[in-house]
């Protein structure tokens, strides 16, 4: 591999974007990667994870990535062209929720770790035209995949109120969401990101001190909604447990409770050894756990790791391996 691969370093793109791969130590330990093994990593985005697996996993390990986003599969193709070249990497432009399909396609029916890192990808964010921030001014997109049809100025500017602040409550847990929802309705047509976060910011009165962006969570709950992600997320799960080989391990990685709910009450469930009755306050029955938990309390960054990279904050990794 290149110098440029270099798995603990950052990775500039040529528009400026640096990307850091979050919690790659306790990922690497966490999937237990060795020389050999079979990998799933299920959101390329900028490649730091793949890049670190590929290393670890030398010389015949091998990785199946995949990623929604077209740009994410061109940037880790070249970016990591050698291993592409080689064999030990197959890249391809799907959305995790297609991992089944996708794994038997290309032969990793049978794999020893996957990842899923749920996170944007910097790259994302600093491509304005996508319209994943309100730091600059860009149109109201926020497609992971180009081609979909559902964009966020559709749901913006034509759903009815009601269903606008639903998913504003529902995906980005803002209580303000009927206040919000009302004005926008009120205010639409939006064409640009910064247009938007204005007029959430004048609906709710302003930043009045606070250190987040009044707009942060609505934006979050039209990305989520766009891409259809606690849903494919729910789906997505037990793929992945059908595809690990047994003592095989799955990490995910969140950046906010939605996710984390979803995948911590997934793996405590496939985890137990006893399935309750909620009709029976006493009864229930015996079951067979598939997983068992490598993390018991999830893994966060490092004061170091927020430091250097702030988006690491709000990660949490939690790990399972299968029985």
């Amino acid at each position: 591999m290149s110098g440029q691969d270099t798995p603990s370093g950052p990775v500039a793109d040529p528009a400026g974007a640096r990307h850091v791969p979050v919690l790659l130590n306790e990922v690497l330990e966490g999937l237990a990667i060795r020389p050999g093994v079979r990998i799933i990593d299920g959101t390329l985005g900028g490649g730091g994870h793949t890049a670190a697996m590929l290393e670890r996993s030398a010389p015949d390990g091998r990785i199946l990535g995949l990623d929604a986003d077209p740009a994410a599969i061109r940037r880790v193709a070249h970016r990591l062209a050698p291993a592409v070249e080689a064999g030990r990497l197959v890249l391809v432009q799907a959305n995790f929720v297609e991992m089944a399909r996708t794994a038997a396609a290309h032969g990793f029916d049978r794999v020893d770790a996957i990842l899923l890192d749920l996170g944007l990808s910097s790259f994302q964010l600093a491509t304005t035209e996508r319209g994943f921030s309100f730091a600059e001014s860009g149109p109201l997109d926020m497609r992971f995949d180009p081609q979909q049809t559902l964009t966020a100025a559709e749901i913006v500017n034509t759903w009815p109120e009601d269903e606008l602040a639903d998913v504003i409550y529902r995906y980005g847990e803002e209580h303000r969401s009927r206040r919000i929802a009302r004005y926008l309705v009120r205010q639409r047509p939006f064409m640009t990101t910064d247009e938007l976060a204005n007029a959430v910011s004048r609906a709710v009165g302003g930043r009045r001190g606070k250190r987040t962006h009044p707009a942060t969570k609505t934006f979050q709950a039209l990305r989520i909604a766009v891409n259809h992600e606690l849903t494919y997320l729910e789906e997505t799960l037990p793929q992945c447990l059908a595809l690990l080989k047994p003592g095989g391990r799955l990490a995910v990685i969140s950046f906010h409770s939605l996710e984390d709910r979803i995948v911590k009450r997934w793996m405590q469930f496939e985890a137990s050894d006893y399935l309750p009755d909620p009709a029976h306050p006493y009864g229930g029955r015996k079951r067979t756990p598939t997983l068992r938990l490598i993390t018991k309390k999830p893994f966060t960054a490092t004061l170091a790791e927020v430091a250097d990279n702030p988006r690491s904050r709000s990660a949490k990794l939690r790990i399972a391996a299968h029985l």
